[in-house]
């Protein structure tokens, strides 16, 4: 079955797509299954055209006051990004009408722009990327009215919904426990890598700085992410020896503030914060990487949620130092080592190790590229977001 005929509206608030890979990578799969496919996104840094095609798909981007911080920020960002997600969808809608409303969160309010469409019979589905109570937990640290209002939210997003995602078997969890979700209607699909876009290549020398090895970190510098003790690993780490080179690449609210963390601390020439880059320029730093880290704090959000860059890393033949979080540990096994919770002493030690034993990096490099070429690629998950998807058209 191919999905001819059937238009699908995704909504994502959180990324500007074609950055956010994993909302890519599914339209770009339902595209190639016959569909037609509209994304609703946000406009930010390097992707600021209010609408465009890009390999057939109709992007509609609209504007943001702000990057929110703070309960107040996040009221102005969600509600100015509900009216724009409404009144698109409804341009949308007029332009071809569309069967399903594919909404990935953050935030669990995109129910509300899809309440209208139901009446139509559209079909509402879920894509379960962040569990928000608990990022709420690992940003404030208590459960006041505001986290008991995202209970509620998430409560009610699941209950609108036909079926639903899960990035992983906590999320299917969560589904069925907390969402009430039938266990059938909940289809996991990971955010395998596509090995097209992530290609082996040779390391380039320049990221290096002049030292002889690189550490590798992708992801998005934000409060929770725990660049804060990647810091104070580094600072351990260049305490012992100074040929070391540090790469961050990614973007967030907290970067400035991390920079100015690492200029105090004396790392400014240990450690470049690349911002937001393009795939050539990720990849290339990546690949000339000796070892990647994942230094997400263990919170509980964490601690459940499957994080990109680790599959990323591993796609790149590249071994891993984390601390010990329950998804992160089911992804790369034996392609990472797996350090003391919030001991940036041990995080550093493990670091040192993987420099000072080259075959040792090898193994958990190949180990960690094999799993991901034979198990979590995305050949293998795509697949599982068609089967979910011919179910959805079937109800």
């Amino acid at each position: 079955m191919d999905f001819s005929g059937k238009h699908i509206l995704i909504i994502v608030e959180n990324l500007p797509v074609p950055f956010d890979r994993r909302v890519w990578q599914e339209a770009t799969t339902l595209k190639e299954h016959g569909a037609k496919v509209s994304v609703i996104c946000p406009q930010m840094k390097g992707y600021t055209a209010p609408y465009e095609i890009i390999d057939g798909i109709e992007i509609y981007r609209h504007p943001l006051p702000i990057e929110a911080r703070g309960a107040v920020g996040y009221l102005l960002e969600y509600g100015t990004a509900l009216y724009w997600e409404i009144k698109l969808a409804r341009r949308i809608y007029k332009k071809k009408p569309f069967q399903v409303i594919h909404a990935c969160n953050p935030p669990d309010l995109i129910y509300l722009a899809a309440k209208h469409f139901k009446r139509k019979g559209v079909k509402f589905v879920f894509d379960h990327h962040d569990i928000n109570p608990e990022l709420y937990i690992a940003k404030y640290g208590k459960k006041d009215f505001f986290y008991k209002l995202l209970l509620f939210l998430e409560k009610r997003t699941f209950k609108n919904a036909v079926a639903s995602i899960a990035t992983n078997e906590s999320y299917k969890e969560i589904a069925i426990l907390r969402g009430k979700m039938n266990p059938d209607k909940v289809q996991i699909v990971r955010s395998g890598p596509k090995l097209d876009r992530l290609k082996l290549q040779e390391p380039k020398s320049e990221y290096k700085k002049g030292r002889k090895y690189l550490i590798g970190y992708l992801g998005v510098i934000g409060e929770q992410e725990g660049i804060d003790l990647l810091l104070e690993s580094v600072k351990h780490i260049t305490e012992k020896r100074n040929d070391v080179q540090v790469a961050i690449v990614g973007g967030g609210s907290y970067l400035e503030k991390l920079k100015q963390l690492s200029a105090d601390m004396g790392l400014a020439n240990y450690v470049d914060f690349y911002g937001r880059v393009s795939d050539q320029l990720l990849i290339d730093i990546l690949n000339t990487a000796d070892v990647c880290v994942n230094p997400d704090k263990p919170t509980d959000m964490n601690n459940l949620s499957t994080m990109n860059k680790i599959m990323e890393y591993m796609a790149l033949k590249k071994p891993i130092v984390q601390y010990d979080l329950k998804e992160g540990r089911f992804s790369a096994q034996n392609a990472s080592l797996y350090a003391e919770n919030t001991s940036t002493t041990d995080f550093a030690e493990k670091i040192i190790y993987l420099l000072d034993n080259e075959p040792v990096r090898k193994e958990m490099g190949e180990y960690g590229y094999n799993r991901v070429l034979n198990e979590l690629s995305w050949d293998y998950e795509s697949q599982k977001l068609i089967t979910f998807y011919r179910a959805v058209f079937a109800l």
